[in-house]
């Protein structure tokens, strides 16, 4: 579970992520969706140790991040919005890296690598350097590495960006097979069809304040007067 507790961002004058206050449950995907520049991936990187609250809190699975960062930041993985990492690795030396530093044991490491490389396609290039892959083969990669780490939660920032048609549709299923399991699974998506189809909560971020948070019938049932998700996220944004 993640908490996040009167989470609030400041850059200068401008507040960013202003007062967020919610729990993100185990056993469910949550998706988290907004506008561009509404305050998402300003949210995960506080979710995540990338950037410092001005003001608030963040729990991983009851861990507080800011006083026990290291215990805390074991509890989830990270696929973040680029994925031009450690580009001059190759792809299972950035998997053992990550592995490593989770203190994933190896041999489970090793068959997590064997898994998800089979499914994502990239088994013949596992050992080229990633700098000589396409974005969507590092994306690929990047999301590997991370479920290989077998975290209790999974972050994931806009991850079917680049991703073919086959890795998303592998990617879906398995955020789906995780929340089977109770683990969290929390993703933020710009693409409405996918957060209909794959979530069972959501949270709308709009200036950087959540302006709903539950799920996509409830959100319905308030707007019965909209035909589809795209016209109630109008709705709900443009009423901001």
């Amino acid at each position: 579970m993640i908490q996040l507790e009167h989470l609030t961002r400041r850059f200068g004058q401008k507040t960013a992520v202003d007062d967020i206050s919610v729990n993100i449950k185990d056993g469910c995907i949550t998706g988290f969706i907004g506008p561009n520049g509404a305050g998402k991936t300003t949210t995960i990187h506080m979710m995540t140790g990338v950037l410092e609250p001005s003001e608030g809190s963040v729990l991983i699975n009851g861990i507080n991040l800011k006083e026990k960062p290291i215990e805390a930041k074991k509890q989830f993985a990270l696929v973040p919005d680029s994925p031009d990492l450690f580009v001059r690795l190759s792809a299972r030396e950035y998997v053992q890296l990550l592995c490593a530093i989770y203190e994933t044991d190896p041999k489970r490491a090793e068959e997590n690598l064997a898994k998800y490389a089979r499914r994502f396609e990239i088994e013949d290039v596992l050992d080229s350097k990633m700098q000589s892959y396409s974005h969507g083969m590092r994306q690929k990669a990047i999301i590997t590495a991370a479920l290989c780490t077998d975290p209790d939660v999974l972050i994931l920032d806009e991850p079917m960006t680049g991703l073919d048609p086959v890795a998303s549709f592998q990617l879906k299923e398995i955020m789906k097979e995780r929340a089977a399991q109770g683990k969290a699974v929390f993703f933020s998506t710009h693409v409405l069809e996918v957060a209909e189809k794959l979530c069972d909560a959501i949270l709308i971020i709009n200036q950087g304040k959540i302006v709903y948070e539950g799920t996509l019938d409830e959100l319905r049932a308030l707007h019965p007067e909209c035909a589809s998700l795209e016209e109630v996220f109008m709705e709900v944004v443009g009423s901001e």
